[in-house]
């Protein structure tokens, strides 16, 4: 319990002045692209060699997904929280992978869907991706309100690290 009064909850969380439902609704996202089925469309026949090709890219979005989701977690060390608020006593973290993009964890597990789409040759999990790419940059447009409130130098760092994709967007 201790965990979870340390990552921001308390008894009236779900009041949802935290972002308490962006947390409810990102479980809710990634069990429902868990549980998508994988829709390869007939007329897609792809030779041995783009398959493997496909499968290569894919191994490599995948590695660079899980080294986000990773070095993202580690770099935040005690500011981290489930919640898109951030907590009271954290700070803000501007080096290691957050010099490279400002939300590596959303980014990582976009990047790690996209992977898993390339992976089966699936439509419904590209669109799935598609959808879990909306939600996160939602749910990053709302942490950053939070964030320039608590912040001043915050809005410097927006204009100088990219949201999701790193050098893109």
């Amino acid at each position: 319990m201790k965990l979870f009064t340390d990552w921001g909850f308390s008894t009236n969380s779900w009041q949802g002045q935290r972002g308490e439902y962006w947390v409810l609704a990102q479980a809710i996202a990634i069990l429902s692209f868990i549980a998508l089925p994988v829709y390869a469309p007939a007329s897609l026949h792809l030779s041995l060699a783009e398959r493997y090709g496909l499968w290569g890219m894919a191994a490599v979005l995948g590695l660079s997904a899980l080294t986000l989701i990773v070095k993202g977690l580690l770099d935040l060390g005690h500011s981290l929280t489930p919640l898109p608020h951030p907590k009271d006593d954290g700070q803000l973290v501007r080096s290691g992978v957050y010099s490279l993009v400002r939300h590596p964890l959303y980014s990582g597990l976009v990047a790690g869907a996209f992977s898993w789409a390339l992976y089966q040759v699936s439509l419904s999990h590209l669109i799935g991706t598609i959808v879990l790419l909306v939600f996160f940059n939602a749910k990053a447009n709302r942490e950053e309100h939070w964030l320039l409130q608590k912040y001043p130098d915050y809005a410097d760092y927006q204009r100088q690290v990219k949201r999701l994709i790193p050098w893109l967007y």
